[in-house]
């Protein structure tokens, strides 16, 4: 976004003081990770032991994603120490971790007037909000752009402090030890970090902490699959065994068990319903009334889910959402509806008024999150103090909401950070931490609420729906001249940020459905070199409240383009792989992809028969860059799309761990794989028509295709790899359709149809 000097100072000159006070007020945070028994804590981030076991402070939940295996790493490989004596401690809410690059990134959401002040990865005033508001979210895989600096140079500081402590018992210069495996050494001389941890507090470190001169990373080509793993997971072992603790294995002394119905989507409150229909269910304590939902509790989940079948609550419920009718808004928007310029190049309004050379419609379903675990919390309210056992991403807005539906302060709420068994951005609303907390509150004991996964599916808001109509001039070799992408669809960022930073409700929130959202509809952006293009988004309000999902507007702006693109090179006559390759040049690292995918995949020119697809997509997140490209090889069967290989060729950067990398781009492979086949629901009279995780059309084990991932070496900042594989899979499946015999497909979930 473009501001002018006058502009800031208008703006500036607006808020007054307000401002200023809040730019210059200090911040001083509790010490967020407090030291127990026999252990010296040295930041914010580690603390060692008088055992030597080292303990790093992880400040976002573990989904899956590997988090608390990377700061650990981070830290381990900074620090010098064994990562055999390495151990997570999951952190509190607090400012220290506030994510600051996500906050910048998001700005338009929290500072709307003049988000471009806030904007930079490293802007003062995203910096200030992250800390001010203990803004702890996970989400756009901004982890290790946020806390890989700061959890190096608290490593770095407490190597420092070691090897002070040690340095003065042998009378020797700091500098000239180095600390390595657990140990600082000198010589032949050496002492434990255990003998020197106690001793080293006392010491400061020096400012600016001494980086070591690389930087945590791997080589992929290190570690082929099967090759033993210099940082395994930490995670993994608990998880295997099953001694993991999730949030719905948390047990407390006298907890009884919620089970809770919603209203249908729309405008809804709770009605009539009969109580004594439930008399005769062992076990039930009492029913709870919320606005628009129901809940009964009982000493069984079980039993408080038979009692809620048995009452059957009514609800009163006006507009309520429809597949038919959201599909009428979005036609009507795409068609006459006033559009916002989301990104532009050359002259479009010139080239692009005249009649295209080929046009193609795209319709895209509601996607469903399909986590593994539903939304499960356990709350203990007790003398006005609330403790939640909760995944959450984003645990202050789950921490708020809470204390809001408790009737207490947002001091008296204490969240213990559960590990969630994938999220794919599910956790970042927080509606179960009100509800739990309301019901807590009524029954005086210890609750665990538990959504069924019908409810998981009725009152999670899905990946938005969409309607687009791409158009394209060539020239008369069939390259690419001019290209419109028109995309209708509600401004999902922006709802959701109603949510999170103003805290509305969901129906509240779909006033900010008809707002432009260019954050969601850069994914829509080619990463080509056009010389004459058009992006453009039209707003549409809908019935139905929308969500962030794994991919977001790159799994849908890639779809798009990298189908269309594929129609284009076919109808010039035209190899996919060189037609995308001539429009690289300003991208030689995505050329480079492509032509590594090729190769790893046997490409044999996509040729009908051949049942070979190609997409690639380049992301850029808080000036960082991933690229992927995906050959995929693909036919209908009796059963369906059959997926049998996909080929990956990824450029990320600086890996840091290239096994949790391999285990990103994979999983975001199938991820995508669901995404083609299913995933989705339609709505009618306000409820989704399909209730059971076995309907969506998920790849079973039996359908998992055999899989080739090929990292390619770089030294840029390294990208987050768990969205890359899921955006673009999906455009490859469609195209390998194609090239197997079959017609264009322009639905998402892939449905074959005339093109």
């Amino acid at each position: 976004m473009a501001i002018s000097r006058r502009g800031v100072f208008l703006g500036i000159g607006a808020a007054g003081g307000l401002l200023l006070l809040w730019t210059l007020t200090p911040r001083r945070f509790d010490a967020p990770l407090p030291a127990g028994e026999g252990e010296v804590a040295f930041d914010s981030w580690l603390k060692i032991g008088k055992d030597g076991v080292v303990t790093v402070a992880v400040p976002e939940a573990e989904m899956g994603h590997g988090i608390t295996t990377l700061i650990p790493q981070i830290v381990a490989m900074e620090l010098g120490a064994d990562w055999r004596q390495v151990a997570v401690e999951p952190a509190p809410v607090s400012g220290a971790y506030g994510n600051a690059v996500l906050a910048a990134h998001w700005a338009p959401l929290w500072m709307p007037l003049l988000p471009g002040l806030a904007e930079a990865p490293d802007a003062f005033l995203a910096r200030r909000f992250a800390e001010s508001e203990a803004f702890d979210v996970m989400a756009d895989g901004t982890s290790l752009a946020a806390f890989e600096g700061p959890a190096r140079a608290a490593a770095a500081s407490a190597r420092a402090m070691l090897c002070k402590a040690a340095a003065d018992r042998w009378g020797v210069a700091w500098e000239e030890c180095e600390a390595t495996g657990g140990f600082v050494v000198h010589d032949k001389r050496r002492l434990s970090f255990a003998q020197l941890a106690e001793e080293a507090a006392g010491y400061s470190p020096p400012s600016p902490p001494v980086l070591r001169a690389q930087p945590p990373a791997e080589h992929a080509g290190e570690f082929p699959p099967g090759a033993p793993l210099r940082f395994p997971r930490l995670d993994l072992p608990a998880k295997v065994d099953g001694s993991a603790t999730f949030a719905g294995d948390v047990r407390l002394p006298d907890m009884l068990f919620a089970a809770i119905r919603h209203a249908p989507i729309g405008d809804a409150r709770l009605g009539r319903y009969d109580a004594s229909r439930a008399r005769g269910v062992k076990g039930l304590v009492k029913l709870v009334e919320g606005p628009d939902w129901l809940a009964a509790v009982a000493t069984t989940w079980w039993a408080a889910e038979r009692a809620l079948g048995l009452i059957a609550p009514h609800f009163s419920v006006g507009d309520r959402a429809d597949s038919a009718r959201i599909g009428k808004v979005l036609d009507h928007a795409l068609r006459y509806s006033d559009a916002t310029r989301i990104a532009s190049a050359g002259d479009p309004d010139t080239w692009l008024a005249d009649k295209f050379e080929h046009v193609a419609g795209y319709s895209i379903a509601p996607a469903l999150h399909a986590t593994l675990e539903t939304a499960s919390v356990t709350a203990r309210l007790t003398n006005d103090k609330l403790e939640l056992w909760l995944a959450s991403q984003a645990p202050q807005a789950a921490r708020r909401a809470a204390a809001k539906a408790a009737g207490i302060s947002l001091d008296k709420v204490v969240l213990y950070p559960m590990p969630g068994g994938g999220s794919f951005d599910r956790r970042l609303e927080s509606d179960h931490a009100a509800e739990v907390a309301l019901i807590a509150r009524q029954v005086g004991k210890p609750v665990q609420l538990t959504w069924s996964r019908w409810q998981e599916q009725l009152a999670a808001p899905p990946r938005s729906p969409a309607r687009a109509i791409l158009g394209a001039r060539t020239a008369p070799d069939g390259s690419l001249t001019a290209l419109k992408v028109r995309v209708a669809m509600p401004a999902t960022t922006f709802e959701f940020g109603k949510r999170l930073f103003d805290r509305k409700d969901k129906q509240q929130a779909l006033s900010a459905q008809d707002h432009a959202d260019p954050l969601f509809l850069e994914g829509a952006v080619p990463p080509y070199g056009i010389e004459h293009l058009l992006v453009e988004h039209c707003p549409a309000r809908i019935t139905l409240p929308t969500g962030r999902q794994r991919g977001n507007g790159a799994a849908l702006g890639c779809f798009l383009i990298e189908t269309f693109i594929d129609e284009l090179a076919a109808r010039g006559g035209r190899e996919p792989l060189s037609y995308r390759i001539a429009m690289l040049g300003q991208d030689v690292k995505l050329a480079n992809v492509l032509q590594r995918a090729a190769t790893l995949a046997e490409w044999n020119g996509g040729a009908v028969g051949s049942g070979q697809g190609l997409a690639c997509c380049r992301m850029v997140t808080a000036g960082r860059e991933g690229r992927i490209a995906v050959i995929a090889s693909a036919r209908r069967d009796e059963r369906g799309i059959r997926v049998d290989k996909l080929a990956a060729a990824v450029d990320l950067g600086r890996i840091v761990n290239a096994d949790i990398a391999r285990q990103q781009i994979e999983g975001g492979l199938l991820f995508g794989m669901g995404l083609a086949n299913g995933s989705t629901t339609a709505y009618a009279d306000g409820l989704p028509l399909t209730g059971r995780l076995g309907l969506l059309g998920l790849p079973l084990l039996g359908d998992c295709p055999e899989i080739e991932v090929e990292f390619i070496d770089g030294e840029a900042e390294p990208f987050d790899p768990g969205e890359l594989g899921v955006a673009a899979v999906v455009p490859a499946i469609a195209n390998a359709l194609y090239s197997a015999g079959g017609a264009r497909v322009r639905n998402l979930p892939l449905m074959a149809e005339a093109g």
